[in-house]
């Protein structure tokens, strides 16, 4: 009788089971037509079953639709860049799914652990988080977190039990049986991490693992309601008519842009010995740079034909050439259409001791984007903060990051625009849409007004050049990034000196 209702009972498991791994293969298809990224992560105690639990998902899914990734440990690559930019590149694009085998979360709980990461790092770190899943779920990336649970005793008798095979004895380490041994502890960071990070848009779910096939279908059970949500939501928002929030009156028609002293001049004579001092400079702090493992990001922005171009080509000149890396901005492809607007920039953030200059960058969004209506409202006016918190996270991971507007007047680009058209060494630097952009320099201006104020902090400042003298523009430039590199250089040099 026994031996029958425990048949009964496994085979009651499987039906359920194959009815949710049907679903689950049906939302994947309209999750696909509908053009909904999927991002499914897996974090929990050590021996919990991650592996065993994404297999037994991903069999309920089409394999062209899905991607799988570990994000336990740091590789050499990984770990020379900010902490999320490993995830960040690895975002799906609309319509595919991500599973990430430990995710971004695991700096707040195995990392403290481990590492015993001071309050400040753990704090920053709790931020940027937040910052990163809230961005990703207001771009309509279906976020589902999932934390396999089991007991100390569970634990143990899992590490034994792997640990009596040759073949998989190596899959438990000292650092394993060290949280074993300290299980309350590690048991009592993870709840203040659960806690932390459990907010509306990106709720964890819980699941007991002890029982491997009642947590595989919890699992199925929290990812197919989670894509039934999102299809639902979508659903209604082509009834609804989304929230537009309204223009702020006139507040940035005079702005900064209107309080620069655009007849700040340089002479010849004066601008070529200055060159040569500030070339030297940098090529020597550029050798400090990548000695002590500083990132740099450089952004710059301006009116068309204001002079970014040569800033850039002064400013690099004299640096080592494996050290850098100039990124122009071009209209989207097709790839990056199909990710949040900022995966592009991500993918080309530089590793420890490197500098990425982009000559335009994501600010696009509050300006060409939100002018030109390639984005609504409602994202313009959220890409602020966005792109606040993506600096911050830079900032948090050691780089230095500085935003340059290069700053000219009307007649002044009229004049530039009317000599690229004359030399045919520089017509190709001319186009129609540089005209068409010109007949909207009060839109853009009004724009820029509201960037400035509201993108400019003080880890990631904008600075605006003055730039109707190219000379005066072009030392400027040069003189804001030396001197920030001096003292990013002198407060690492302290700091190391303080661990001695």
């Amino acid at each position: 009788m026994q031996e029958e209702k425990k048949k009964s009972r496994k085979e009651g498991d499987k039906a359920r089971l194959a009815a949710a791994a049907a679903r689950l293969g049906v939302l994947q298809r309209r999750l696909k037509d509908e053009k909904i990224p999927v991002i499914i992560t897996f974090d929990g105690f050590d021996a919990a079953g991650k592996g065993l639990q994404i297999s037994r998902l991903i069999q309920a899914l089409d394999p062209r639709g899905f991607d799988v990734y570990t994000g336990d440990r740091d590789g050499e690559e990984e770990a020379m860049h900010p902490f999320l930019w490993r995830f960040a590149i690895r975002c799906p694009e609309k319509g595919r799914i991500a599973i990430f085998d430990t995710s971004w979360n695991r700096r707040i709980f195995a990392d403290r652990f481990d590492r015993d990461l001071g309050k400040r790092e753990t704090e920053e770190s709790l931020s940027d988080i937040r910052a990163f899943e809230k961005q990703l779920t207001d771009d309509g990336t279906v976020l589902v977190k999932l934390f396999l649970e089991i007991s100390e005793k569970e634990q143990r008798k899992r590490f034994k039990k792997l640990e009596a095979s040759a073949d998989t004895a190596w899959r438990v380490t000292e650092a394993d049986w060290e949280r074993n041994r300290r299980y309350k502890k590690y048991a009592r960071i993870t709840k203040e991490m659960i806690d932390a990070t459990n907010v509306p848009w990106a709720p964890w779910t819980v699941i007991d693992a002890a029982h491997k096939e009642k947590a595989a279908l919890a699992i199925m059970e929290a990812v197919s309601s989670a894509m039934e949500a999102a299809l639902e939501k979508k659903a209604a928002g082509r009834e609804t008519p989304r929230f537009e929030p309204p223009l702020p009156p006139d507040k940035y028609k005079k702005g900064i842009l209107s309080r620069v002293d655009l007849e700040k001049t340089m002479d010849r004579e004066e601008y070529r010995k200055k060159l040569d001092q500030l070339q030297k400079r940098l090529e020597r702090l550029h050798g400090d740079l990548y000695r002590y493992r500083i990132p740099v990001v450089l952004g710059f922005e301006g009116w068309d034909a204001a002079g970014k171009g040569g800033a850039i080509r002064r400013l690099t000149s004299h640096l080592d050439p494996r050290g850098y890396q100039v990124c122009p901005t071009a209209s989207p492809s097709s790839t990056e259409k199909a990710h949040h607007y900022l995966w592009r920039f991500w993918t080309r953030f530089p590793k420890d001791g490197h500098m990425a200059v982009f000559d335009r960058t994501w600010y696009g969004r509050v300006m060409v984007e939100r002018i030109e209506g390639f984005c609504t409202e409602e994202e313009w006016h959220r890409a602020y903060q966005e792109i606040n918190d993506m600096e911050a996270h830079l900032v948090h991971s050691g780089a230095v990051v500085l935003k340059f507007w290069l700053h000219i007047d009307k007649d002044e680009q009229e004049r530039r625009f009317n000599d690229r058209m004359k030399n045919p060494e520089k017509q190709w630097k001319i186009t129609d849409e540089d005209w068409r952009n010109r007949e909207k320099w009060d839109q853009y201006e009004e724009a820029v007004n509201e960037m400035l104020e509201k993108t400019s902090t003080e880890d990631a400042p904008w600075i605006v050049v003055e730039g109707n003298s190219k000379y005066y523009a072009r030392i400027k430039v040069m003189e804001t990034v030396a001197d920030a590199l001096e003292k990013k250089i002198k407060e690492v040099e302290k700091a190391k000196k303080k661990h001695e």
